[in-house]
């Protein structure tokens, strides 16, 4: 099959998706609307199919522009990271203001280490836009697979096929209760001191209580609930309603949260995880892309000391 589109197609098709206006598509592009509309219905006659539904008000995406979103994004992100790649960052080392960074992240990770290692990338010079992609785990991987993401900031527990995982910091669980809780007063707290009448699970599905549970197995100890709850802002609002106590990685307890919570560390099993980065085997990333994962590689080293 013969391309019959190029990139300045695709640009126009990634701001009239995003926009919803041809106007400010136009604007953004610094063409007309006329040069804009061409444009996308080059690419809609190369594709065969209807991107947008147009009406006198509105412009939305249909099926096929959804589906389309992803594709056209990666080629777009690709030709600049090429573009860069072959030219060379900017002066000093220094990345292009074109360029983008995407980063598959665990929520743990956009809640502290991201936001850190960005701002010394940008201090640094960088200016690349970045873009975060919040997900699970599991999600972190298939992101990075799929190409989604450049690289990626969460845990594997067992090697994956074609990517590279480089295990930097032990996050450890601990218990989180109320500054008055009995159990704040321990220097640390078993699992065993814990009241199953009191205790606040996350669910069943996470990384997380996988982890909890394989060590508790193991230790011969059967972890029972009186809540469970699927994302750990809602663990840390029911502690602070004073209707129980919880076990989360130390890591993804906010800053704000632990200046009115205690934290004690759990015990007999001490249970943690590997927080690390995440890149295709092989794959080498462009000059924006390397400094930013350099910049998270150098913090993490930082914590873990």
């Amino acid at each position: 099959m013969r391309i019959s589109y190029d990139f300045g197609d695709l640009e126009a098709f990634l701001a009239l998706f995003e926009t919803g206006s041809f106007a400010r598509s136009a604007e953004r592009l610094n063409i007309s609307q006329s040069a804009l509309s061409r444009r996308v219905q080059k690419l809609e006659a190369a594709l065969g199919v209807a991107l947008f539904e147009r009406t006198t008000r509105t412009v939305s995406a249909t099926l096929h522009g959804r589906a389309f979103l992803a594709h056209a994004a990666r080629l777009v992100e690709e030709a600049e990271a090429a573009a860069l790649t072959v030219g060379g960052p900017g002066a000093g080392g220094r990345s292009e203001r074109s360029a983008v960074v995407t980063v598959a992240a665990v929520p743990t990770a956009t809640q502290r280490l991201l936001p850190t290692a960005i701002k010394r990338y940008r201090e640094a010079g960088f200016d690349a836009r970045v873009r975060i992609s919040d997900v699970t785990a599991d999600g972190v991987v298939d992101a990075i697979t799929a190409g989604e993401a450049d690289f990626g900031v969460g845990f594997l527990s067992a090697g994956e096929p074609g990517l590279d995982f480089r295990p930097l910091v032990d996050d450890d669980f601990v218990l989180v209760a109320r500054r008055s809780d009995p159990l704040a007063a321990y220097g640390a707290v078993r699992w065993a001191d814990i009241d199953p009448s009191r205790f606040i699970a996350i669910w069943r599905g996470s990384g997380n209580r996988l982890l909890i549970e394989a060590a508790l197995a193991r230790a011969r100890i059967a972890l029972d609930w009186s809540f469970e709850v699927q994302h750990l802002s809602t663990a840390l609002g029911l502690v602070e309603a004073g209707l129980g106590v919880t076990a989360l990685p130390r890591s993804a307890v906010p800053l704000a949260a632990r200046e009115r919570l205690a934290l004690r560390p759990l015990i007999e099993p001490a249970v943690a995880r590997a927080i690390g980065l995440v890149r295709r085997k092989r794959m080498r990333l462009s000059a924006a892309a390397e400094a930013l994962y350099g910049a998270l590689l150098d913090l993490m080293a930082a914590e873990a000391e």
